[in-house]
């Protein structure tokens, strides 16, 4: 099965972060991963819009954005067009969040739900028709560098299941190691957002990283 390996943009090299998107499009990533936070929904603040506007301009692969933040639907005009590809919203975040997934698919765009690892399967079920990818958050989102949350597994089998009917993807993010992209990928995860867990700051090139996960 065909592994859809995106970089967490929010944990590359910010010092040159036009040269280190340009090294992950030639070691052959599939898409740019994109967190937006607004220190409301989750207790931290992400990327900006230059940084989206500086990788969306160096690369042809696909981007998306993760918008962990409040009412997104007031975002999904700005990031649709300047480009993105790929908008995940939080339903937990949104009073309406079928309108809102209605609204990224009327502007040409892939849509998405993301879901934190409180959120359970009932929760989201409703709105599975209309979407085209769901990531399920397997570290509370806002920080790097957390613990992979086991209890969170159950959920991702239960969604593989759904996603043969509804025919989306199946994402994870969120300490997503080698291991968990073999483990999980061999139960039917399609995505992987990679960050420190098992591509940034690792021994080896981005390319030679990217082979042995592909495998």
């Amino acid at each position: 099965m065909t592994k859809l390996l995106c970089p967490s943009m929010m944990c590359a090299d910010f010092s040159n972060l036009k040269k280190a998107t340009q090294e992950l499009d030639q070691a052959g990533i599939d898409i740019f991963h994109m967190d937006f936070m607004d220190g409301r929904f989750v207790p931290n603040f992400g990327m900006g819009l230059q940084d989206f506007e500086l990788v969306r301009s160096v690369t042809d692969k696909l981007v998306d954005v993760h918008l962990m933040i409040q009412e997104p639907s007031k975002y999904v005009e700005k990031f649709a067009d300047l480009g993105a590809d790929i908008i995940y919203i939080h339903p937990e975040a949104d009073q309406q969040p079928a309108r809102t997934l209605d609204m990224i698919r009327q502007k040409g765009k892939k849509a998405g739900i993301a879901i934190n690892p409180g959120t359970s399967v009932e929760m989201i079920q409703g709105l599975l028709p209309l979407v085209d990818y769901v990531m399920v958050m397997t570290v509370n989102p806002g920080f790097a560098g957390q613990k992979y949350l086991e209890y969170t597994d159950p959920k991702i089998e239960k969604l593989v299941a759904l996603s043969k009917e509804y025919k989306f993807e199946v994402m994870v993010d969120g300490a997503i190691s080698p291991e968990k992209v073999e483990q999980l990928s061999k139960v039917g995860v399609t995505g992987f957002v990679l960050g420190t867990s098992a591509l940034f700051g690792k021994t080896g090139t981005y390319k030679e990283i990217l082979m042995k996960l592909r495998v």
